[in-house]
């Protein structure tokens, strides 16, 4: 047998320990205490016949969505800009719009409300120019502005990496032809970069779907699944309700991740 694959088999036990120790049992224990409440097997279906829950369900799936969209749009527009020039400090800009990374969601929601809060830099300006203050920090669109910040970063190292990839002579080539920048972009950019723009974009959904420091920092009039999960487990000491919230909120996310890889095939993979 191949060194290889003996040292390959060696690792095969404790990853086998760590799945079933990290991943199994607590997903076998999130089930079983799902089905262990007052409703039984029926509280899997509170995400739908309740309208508390099921009206969370559609924000969070909307902000999600609204998310990954606004965010593969600014990040084609950077990651286009970025990987087509060259000019003094282009390393350090790009290190600035990852710096999020380092930042967890309580700090990103802190900086939207310094932007957009009761006392926020964007209040501040419209009351100065007679408009009255503005202030949505803790909206929906102030979620979907923290969201878009922390998610950003990921969408853009995909899509950087993607774009320097792709060959100018296509592009040259279209020109040529009399094709326009729009039709540039619709017929040759974007199809060059469809597989990391689908993986980038699960990646942004994903995360948005499962965010709970911004949501905490920020969700003050508006609930998402993350802050109903929490409230029904530390609040209600509703333990099966925010284990079937939490399996419900792993299958929609796992199923968005599992029809995007199916879509892109194995060329997910390869983009990022």
């Amino acid at each position: 047998m191949p060194s290889a694959d003996r040292l390959a088999r060696l690792f095969l036990l404790p990853l086998g320990l760590f799945v079933l120790a990290f991943f199994l049992l607590p997903m076998v224990r999130l089930v079983a205490v799902a089905g262990a409440g007052p409703n039984g097997a029926w509280e899997y279906l509170a995400l739908i016949t309740n309208a508390r829950h099921f009206g969370t369900l559609i924000a969070t799936l909307v902000l999600s969505a609204a998310t990954t969209a606004v965010t593969l749009a600014i990040g084609v527009v950077v990651a286009l800009f970025l990987g087509r020039n060259r000019f003094p400090g282009q390393s350090a800009l790009v290190a600035m719009l990852t710096l999020p990374l380092a930042f967890p969601g309580v700090v990103v929601g802190f900086m939207v409300i310094l932007l957009a809060g009761r006392q926020g830099l964007i209040g501040g300006l419209t009351q100065q120019m007679g408009m009255g203050r503005l202030v949505f920090a803790y909206s929906m669109a102030g979620l979907l502005a923290g969201y878009v910040y922390f998610s950003l970063p990921r969408v853009l190292v995909t899509l950087l990496a993607a774009v320097e990839k792709l060959d100018p002579a296509l592009e040259e080539a279209a020109r040529s032809l009399g094709a326009s920048r729009a039709q540039v972009l619709r017929d040759v950019i974007l199809p060059g970069i469809a597989p990391s723009l689908m993986a980038s974009g699960a990646i942004a959904f994903a995360t948005a779907m499962g965010a709970f420091g911004t949501a905490f920092t920020l969700a003050t009039r508006i609930d998402v699944l993350a802050m109903t999960i929490y409230t029904e487990f530390t609040l209600n000491a509703n333990f099966a309700s925010a284990a079937a919230l939490s399996i419900a909120l792993g299958l929609i996310t796992w199923g968005v991740l599992a029809a995007t890889r199916n879509l892109s095939g194995d060329r997910v993979a390869a983009a990022g």
